[in-house]
C-alpha cells in the first residue's frame, strides 16, 4: 500500500487536473478531423485511447521532472515533500517507472497510422526537453505550450493521415492558451522560484501578470476566431464560444499574485476552458 500510494504521488493521480490538460486538445484535434470524416467508429476508439496515452505520458512526465528536479523541489515549500525530494523512493526506482509508462504508451501510440507514430515519437524531444528550460528560459511555459498541445496535431493526423491549416491554427490557439494557464500556475512558487534561481514567465511578468495572461488568452480567442473564419462556421455555432471564452476572463479576475490559493483555483478553471473548447468544436460536427 506504502508502494502503491508513493506512485500516486510520483504520477499526480490524485491530481487529475495535469492529465486532463494534456488530453483535451487531443481530443480537439481528433473531433476537428471528425468534423471533416465522419469516422465515428475511428473517433470513438482513437479518443479512449488518446485518453490512455496522456494519463501515460504525463505520469511519466511527472516523475522524469520530479528526477531532474530533485534539488530544486527540496528547497520549495509546495514541493518538498514530493516522493523522490523527499526520498521516499531512489532515482532508479522512479526512472524505471518512467520506462514502464511509456512502454505502455509506445503500445497505444503503435495502434495508429505511420505519419502520427512519427508524430508522437518525435514528442518525446520535446516531454524530455521540458524540465530543463526553467534553467535556462524565462519562457518555459512557452516550451511547456508547443509540446502539451502537441496532440492537436496527432489527433488530426489520427484520422486525416496529412497535415492541413486547420489542426496547425488550433495548436497556435492552445500555445497561448497554455503560456497564459501556466503562467498563473506558476505565480505559486514564485518567491520560492526566485530565490533558488528558476526562470518561469511568472517572475518575468510578476508585474504585470494579468495583463500578460490576458493577452496570451485574447491571442487564443484570436486564432480560434481565425480557425473558424477559414472554416466558415456560422454565426450561431460561433455565438457557443462565449462559453470558453467566459473562462478565460473569469480566470483573469480572480486569480491574485500574493495569493498562491487563488491562482491554483483559476489553473483549474481550464478543465473547463478545455471541455467548452471540445463542445464548441463538436457542435461544428452536429450542424
Amino acid at each position: 500500500m506504502e508502494k502503491f500510494q508513493i506512485f500516486i504521488q510520483l504520477t499526480r493521480l490524485n491530481k487529475p487536473i495535469g492529465f486532463l490538460l494534456l488530453f483535451w486538445p487531443c481530443v480537439w484535434g481528433l473531433t476537428l478531423a471528425y468534423y471533416y470524416s465522419g469516422e465515428t467508429t475511428l473517433f470513438l476508439k482513437y479518443t479512449i485511447l488518446f485518453f490512455l496515452g496522456s494519463v501515460l505520458m504525463r505520469s511519466a512526465g511527472c516523475i522524469f521532472n520530479d528526477i531532474v528536479d530533485k534539488d530544486f523541489d527540496k528547497k520549495v515549500q509546495r514541493t518538498k515533500e514530493r516522493p523522490i525530494a523527499s526520498g521516499k523512493i531512489s532515482v532508479a526506482g522512479a526512472f524505471i517507472y518512467v520506462i514502464l509508462l511509456c512502454s505502455i504508451a509506445l503500445l497505444i501510440l503503435l495502434q495508429f497510422n505511420l505519419l502520427t507514430i512519427t508524430l508522437g515519437m518525435s514528442s518525446m524531444i520535446l516531454a524530455f526537453a521540458y524540465p530543463f528550460m526553467k534553467r535556462i528560459t524565462y519562457w518555459p511555459q512557452l516550451f511547456l505550450g508547443l509540446t502539451f498541445n502537441w496532440g492537436i496535431i496527432m489527433g488530426w493526423t489520427s484520422i486525416a493521415n496529412t497535415i492541413s491549416i486547420e489542426p496547425i491554427i488550433l495548436y497556435l490557439a492552445a500555445i497561448f492558451w497554455t503560456l497564459g494557464y501556466d503562467t498563473i500556475y506558476g505565480l505559486q512558487d514564485m518567491y520560492d522560484d526566485e530565490i533558488i534561481g528558476i526562470k518561469s514567465t511568472s517572475i518575468k511578468f510578476k508585474n504585470n501578470a494579468k495583463v500578460f495572461v490576458g493577452t496570451c488568452y485574447s491571442l487564443c480567442v484570436l486564432f480560434v476566431l481565425i480557425l473558424c473564419l477559414i472554416m466558415e462556421i456560422d454565426k450561431y455555432l460561433l455565438a457557443l464560444s462565449v462559453f470558453f471564452i467566459s473562462t478565460l476572463i473569469y480566470q483573469i479576475k480572480f486569480f491574485k499574485i500574493d495569493n498562491p490559493k487563488s491562482c491554483l483555483v483559476a489553473f483549474k478553471i481550464n478543465n473547463l476552458t478545455g471541455i467548452f473548447v471540445f463542445l464548441f468544436i463538436f457542435s461544428f460536427t452536429i450542424s
